[in-house]
């Protein structure tokens, strides 16, 4: 069993981590936030100005234009942005823990120095592109192909809801290299916009979340360079799974913000509205809602930090991670 010291004080620059997220999100992307999710306009203003604050790489080292901060400090920051504007908050994550963490943990030196400096300040925003028409939870059901041609791969096929996939400069797409073998044959790939044969379909019509872009990828007769693919042939998909257990403390700690949004504007709701000559908060089944709702929060954020504690420490914390997930998603 992982054994991890619980302590969760807080260090003095993850309180200036959350405290300067808290500050950027009050005051630029709050003004405009219920606009932008009305009309589907992705913040990208304000997303280059989170850039610039390190919060588009906070786990990438230095050496590559990162933050170099720890999971803890990416949590923090997350809950304060996703409180105030969800779409800015799945956009900082796919950046972060689904794109950035692929070129720190799996990419050569090169493509670090090609693209992932770039992706960690903003520059440049990346997508992750897996799923498909048929294979969604099923990642390894896929058809998209990818056929060597020299120096070269040629990739045919469809991706289906692809966060950031507009708005984004390059996108990491996962592809069969090798039929037959299940997800043995699935390697993974780094492709730019721009790339003859890479289109990208309309934005979805979202119910929520709607300032972040979410849209197909197609591929048709895409050439793309030898050197584009990500370490070996046939290591796509334990990249993905790998890849995809970090992700979910983002997802978690995305439903956290929000939820806790919820929570707030619910507290300010009862103190104002009043029934029978009482406001809602002095009424027992409504201070009960909001215990409940307190509690439930905050065991959230528990399961939360303590999956990025065990990740920090280079403890095994999927369990641990898809937990946290679980919880928050239904809080």
């Amino acid at each position: 069993m992982n054994t991890i010291d619980l302590n969760f004080n807080l260090t003095e620059e993850q309180e200036l981590v959350k405290k300067t997220a808290k500050e950027f999100a009050e005051v630029h992307l709050e003004p405009g936030v219920i606009e932008r999710d009305d009309k589907s306009i992705t913040p990208l203003n304000e997303i280059k100005e989170m850039g610039k604050l390190g919060f588009l790489g906070m786990m990438v080292p230095e050496k590559w234009n990162g933050a170099e901060m720890d999971t803890m400090s990416y949590v923090l920051a997350m809950e304060e942005i996703s409180r105030i504007d969800a779409s800015a908050g799945v956009i900082m994550s796919v950046n972060n823990s689904l794109v950035c963490q692929i070129f720190v943990d799996w990419c050569s030196d090169e493509q670090k120095e090609k693209y992932l400096t770039k992706l960690s300040t903003g520059d440049w925003l990346g997508a992750f592109s897996l799923s498909e028409p048929q294979s969604g939870s099923d990642a390894s059901n896929m058809r998209m192909g990818a056929v060597k041609n020299g120096n070269s791969y040629i990739l045919n096929g469809t991706k289906n809801w692809v966060t950031n996939g507009i708005s984004s400069d390059v996108v990491i797409v996962f592809a069969v290299t090798e039929k037959k073998v299940g997800h043995k044959g699935i390697s993974a790939f780094i492709i730019e916009k721009g790339t003859k044969g890479f289109t990208t379909g309309k934005k979805e019509d979202k119910l929520g979340i709607r300032g972040s872009d979410t849209c197909e990828l197609y591929f048709e007769n895409c050439k793309v360079p030898i050197e584009n693919i990500i370490h070996n042939e046939g290591e796509g998909f334990h990249i993905a799974m790998d890849t995809l257990n970090g992700g979910r403390i983002g997802i978690a700690t995305q439903a956290l913000g929000i939820a806790r949004a919820s929570l707030e504007k619910s507290i300010a709701y009862s103190n104002e509205r009043k029934q029978f000559g009482k406001t809602l908060n002095s009424f027992g089944a409504i201070k009960s809602k909001l215990a409940q709702m307190a509690t439930r929060l905050e065991a959230a954020r528990l399961l939360i930090w303590k999956a990025a504690k065990m990740k920090d420490s280079k403890l095994d914390y999927v369990k641990e991670a898809a937990m946290a997930k679980l919880f928050a998603s239904q809080l």
